[in-house]
Formats: C-alpha cells, sequence, structure tokens
C-alpha cells in the first residue's frame, strides 16, 4: 500500500484570511468553509491544508512545496506582487534573494500567524 498525506489541520488567528492568501500566492483553489471548522486549501489532487482558527498558543510550522521551475517564477512573482518578505535561508533575515541550494531554485517565508512556508525546485530531502 502507498501512503499518502491527505491533509493536515494548520492553526490560525484568522483562517480565511490565511486560506485565501496562500491559495492566491500558489495559485490553487481555496473555500472560507469546508467541513466542520475549517478553510480549506487544495494545494494538489491528494492534499489539502485545513485552516482553523483557535484562541489557544500553537507552535509555528514549517510547510515545504516542491514546484517545478515554471511554477515557481510564477508563485515568487505572486509574492513579490502581495510585497511579502521573503529570505533564501530558513533563518536569517529577509534578503529578498533566492537560494540555488542544490542546484534548485528556493525561497522561504512567514505567514502572519508565523508559520514558515518553503518552496523549492529541487528536493534536499530526498535523492
Amino acid at each position: 500500500m502507498t501512503i499518502h498525506l491527505d491533509h493536515t489541520i494548520v492553526p490560525s488567528r484568522h483562517k480565511v484570511a490565511s486560506a485565501k492568501l496562500l491559495a492566491e500566492l500558489l495559485g490553487v483553489p481555496w473555500s472560507a468553509t469546508g467541513i466542520g471548522p475549517f478553510a480549506p486549501v487544495f494545494v494538489n489532487e491528494g492534499l489539502t491544508l485545513d485552516f482553523m482558527d483557535t484562541d489557544e498558543g500553537f507552535p509555528v510550522y514549517h510547510f515545504c512545496f516542491r514546484v517545478s521551475q515554471q511554477e515557481f517564477d510564477a508563485i515568487l512573482a505572486r509574492i513579490q506582487a502581495a510585497g511579502i518578505s521573503y529570505r533564501s535561508t530558513v533563518r536569517g533575515p529577509d534578503d529578498m534573494r533566492v537560494s540555488d541550494f542544490m542546484g534548485g531554485s528556493g525561497i522561504y517565508w512567514n505567514q502572519p500567524d508565523g508559520h514558515q512556508w518553503e518552496m523549492l525546485t529541487v528536493s534536499y530531502a530526498r535523492p
């Protein structure tokens, strides 16, 4: 049996705004309402990020999206057009630079709730 991650909950202070922003940046569909208390972002045919409002404290999560170079360029253009700061390293200042680690392109940015998003074209997690 092949195992696939189907969905995960992303805690948020403003689920609709957070879901809408991520979906618009990635260029994927989303909904202000979903099953239960969620605002889902349909990342691809097999993965949904379910944003959920909470007043409780929550850790900062890291999500990494592997995309083609063409998708990377389009998403980066939307990030830049939205005036969102980004960086070339996982930690450090927003240097508005693209990493070329492992021969691909990569950036990191943070969502208003603090969650960290990463986008890359070549995975360093898998050979």
